[in-house]
């Protein structure tokens, strides 16, 4: 038998990223660790690794259970701390908490773009700090964790990993979500709808974009990020900073015009 000293695609690929028991030794010291390899490596394969090494199994499945287990998590933990907020309120915390970008601020915290295994067009264009991979396998991690051993375990990790950003969330305002606020604002100056315009350039792996915000006719705020929602959130909290000055213009216009009003004391 004629042996080989060169790494099979698999092996190979798997070499670029960290040793599984690393990661397992940080889930350890937050929910006790997990009994095997097998689930945790599915839940950091993605599917490009996959059909590059013959079909094994990847971590959409499990990411999609880890979406459910996360949402109810940070529902209950939301509805529980903030017992006075109404349902609109408790909705832009919790869409603060579980959206792709705080994910993946979440997943580059503890490394975990490090273990996750790639395929070589992934890796080849910075696929280790997309966003959307690795808020996809933060998912698929929390979901490894729910089947491995249970709920406990899984809202354990939730809280290990959100409690800070939702604790940072709760004091954020109108940052929850620009746009909303944006919105709320505009109603207040005009019967006009904010609309957005979106632009792109750079290559399919690397684009750019860049957002105007409208109210009516007029620019009010313009935005750019590497998504069409981050640019479109930036645009709008130009926007939002924009009117929130011309609401306080006109209130102070108010106030100067009832003084006015009122007239100077007389004796």
């Amino acid at each position: 038998m004629n042996s080989s000293t060169s790494a099979s695609p698999a092996s190979s690929a798997a070499s670029d990223a960290h040793p599984l028991d690393d990661f397992n030794e940080y889930l350890r010291g937050v929910v006790g660790g997990l009994s095997g390899e097998a689930l945790l490596r599915r839940a950091v394969t993605h599917r490009s690794y996959a059909y590059e090494n013959g079909g094994v199994p990847h971590n959409e499945r499990l990411e999609f259970l880890g979406d459910s287990v996360l949402g109810i998590v940070v529902t209950d933990a939301l509805y529980r701390k903030h017992e006075d907020l109404p349902e609109g309120q408790l909705a832009k915390l919790r869409a603060a908490v579980v959206n792709t970008r705080a994910l993946a601020s979440v997943a580059r915290t503890i490394g975990l773009g490090d273990y996750v295994l790639l395929g070589k067009g992934e890796l080849a264009t910075g696929g280790r700090d997309k966003d959307s991979i690795l808020a996809d396998t933060t998912e698929a991690v929390i979901g490894c964790v729910y089947l491995e051993l249970g709920m406990p375990a899984a809202d354990a990790l939730v809280h290990h990993l959100l409690d800070p950003l939702m604790r940072e969330s709760a004091s954020l305002g109108a940052a929850l979500d620009w746009k909303t606020s944006l919105q709320e604002i505009a109603a207040e100056l005009s019967n006009d709808v904010v609309t957005y315009d979106v632009e792109f350039d750079g290559p399919d792996h690397d684009k750019r974009f860049t957002a105007s915000a409208y109210l009516g006719t007029e620019v009010i705020g313009l935005g750019t990020g590497r998504s069409k929602k981050a640019a479109e959130q930036q645009a709008a909290e130009a926007a939002y900073q924009v009117l929130s000055e011309r609401v306080a213009a006109m209130a102070g216009a108010a106030d100067d015009s009832n003084l006015g009003a009122v007239g100077p004391d007389c004796d």
